[in-house]
């Protein structure tokens, strides 16, 4: 996870490598069965740190 060290203080990162989309959706379903994912939902439903939730897909320039 990163936060931002200047400029807007409203978005953070999360970034993941995954060799296939595919891939992350597996662990997505298995992210709700993880005890420390399930974690860090309930501390963001109870504090309300996440204001929205957006994903966005990237991919390497170089190989």
């Amino acid at each position: 996870y990163f936060l931002p060290s200047e400029g807007a203080s409203n978005i953070a990162l999360a970034m993941f490598t995954f060799p296939s989309l595919a891939e992350y959706e597996r662990y997505r379903e298995r992210s709700k069965d993880d005890p420390a994912c399930q974690a860090a939902f309930r501390y963001a439903e109870e504090t309300r740190c996440i204001v929205s939730y957006e994903r966005s897909f990237f991919r390497p320039v170089f190989e």
